[in-house]
C-alpha cells in the first residue's frame, strides 16, 4: 500500500488522472479538492454541505453528489459521519469546472420530490448518469432511499427505482447493460437490467430489484468501481476493505485495508491495474497494484 495523501477531511469520490492526480471531495471539509501526484491537497470549490461522489462528466466537468451534510464525531482520532445536522443545506446534484472552480446547481429535486442525500453517480454511455439518494437520518425516522437518472446538460431528471434502504454505491457493467446499487446497512447488492436510457427492470414485490449478494455479519457497503472483466469491487465499512463480488454473486476475494471506514475505489495507473483508495476516518488516499483492470470509466479512461 502506498500513502499519497493524509491530513483529508473524510475524503470520498476519487476521480484518477493520467498523470496520477486524482480529484475527490472532503465531505467534512465541504470541498472539491485536487491531489496531485506529489500529494500536495488543492481546493478546487468550496461547495459546503456534504459533497459526496464525485464523477467525470461527457464536457469534462466534475459532477457532484451532495449530501446536505453531516454531524462529525471524533473518536480516538478517527473521523465519523452522522446524523442530518440542523445546517443541513439540502441534497443536490452540482457540477464543477475544475479549471476555474466555478459550480452551479443542476439538481436539487424529481417530479416534486425533494433530493435528500445524494451519494454516488456513474455516467452512461448517453449523457446522462444514474445517481444514488441514500437520504439522511434523525433521531427517530431515517429516509427511504432512491436511485435517479440524469442528464448532464441539467434538462432532465427521473426517478429509475425506489424502496432502496441506504443505497450507496452504484456503478455499470462493462457493457452498460446492468446498473449495479449497493446499500450500506443490509449489505446488500442490487442490479438491474438497463432497458433504455434511465428505464430499467425492476421486480415486483418488496424486493427493489435482483439480489447479487449480501454480506453476513455486520459489513457495511459503500462505493464502488468494476473491473475490465465484471467483478463488482464494494468498498466494505466495519470490515475495512475492498470486496469483490464477481456478477454472479459470489465473493471473489476480500481485500483488508488499515481503516474501518474504507469507503471508495477507482482505478488508475497503467492498464488500469492501480487502485485507489479512500480510507477515509483516517482522513487518507492510498493506491495499491490490483491483480486484475479496471473497467474503463466513460469520458476519463478511454
Amino acid at each position: 500500500m502506498r500513502e499519497i495523501a493524509s491530513g483529508l477531511r473524510f475524503p470520498e469520490g476519487p476521480v484518477v488522472y493520467e498523470d496520477g492526480g486524482v480529484i475527490l471531495v472532503e465531505i467534512a471539509r465541504g470541498t472539491l479538492s485536487r491531489v496531485t501526484p506529489k500529494g500536495r491537497i488543492e481546493v478546487i470549490a468550496e461547495l459546503g454541505g456534504g459533497p459526496n461522489g464525485a464523477a467525470a462528466g461527457p464536457d469534462g466537468a466534475i459532477f457532484v453528489c451532495n449530501n446536505g451534510g453531516f454531524d462529525w464525531h471524533e473518536v480516538d482520532g478517527l473521523l465519523f459521519p452522522g446524523r442530518q445536522p440542523k445546517t443541513y443545506s439540502g441534497g443536490r446534484i452540482e457540477r464543477v469546472d475544475p479549471a476555474t472552480g466555478k459550480a452551479e446547481v443542476l439538481y436539487t429535486e424529481c417530479d416534486g420530490v425533494r433530493l435528500r442525500g445524494p451519494n454516488d453517480l456513474v455516467f452512461d454511455d448517453h449523457g446522462g448518469f444514474y445517481f444514488t439518494d441514500l437520504g439522511k437520518s434523525r433521531p427517530h425516522e431515517i429516509d427511504i432511499g432512491r436511485l435517479y437518472y440524469a442528464r448532464a446538460d441539467g434538462s432532465a431528471i427521473r426517478l429509475c427505482a425506489e424502496g432502496l434502504t441506504t443505497p450507496n454505491g452504484t456503478g455499470l457493467s462493462p457493457d452498460g447493460s446492468t446498473v449495479y446499487v449497493a446499500e450500506t446497512q443490509t449489505g446488500r447488492l442490487w442490479k438491474f437490467p438497463v432497458l433504455s436510457p434511465g428505464v430499467l427492470q425492476l421486480q415486483h414485490g418488496w424486493a427493489p430489484g435482483t439480489l447479487v449478494a449480501g454480506l453476513p455479519g455486520y459489513q457495511l457497503l459503500d462505493s464502488m468501481a468494476v473491473e475490465a472483466g465484471g467483478n463488482i469491487c464494494v468498498a466494505t465499512l466495519a470490515n475495512g476493505g475492498i470486496t469483490v463480488f464477481a456478477p454472479g454473486g459470489a465473493v471473489v476475494e476480500h481485500v483488508p485495508f488499515p481503516d474501518l471506514l474504507t469507503t471508495n475505489i477507482a482505478f488508475g495507473g497503467p492498464g488500469l491495474k492501480t487502485a485507489y483508495v479512500t480510507l477515509s476516518s483516517t482522513g487518507r488516499l492510498v493506491s495499491v497494484d490490483w491483480p486484475r483492470a479496471g473497467h474503463s470509466l466513460r469520458y476519463l479512461n478511454r
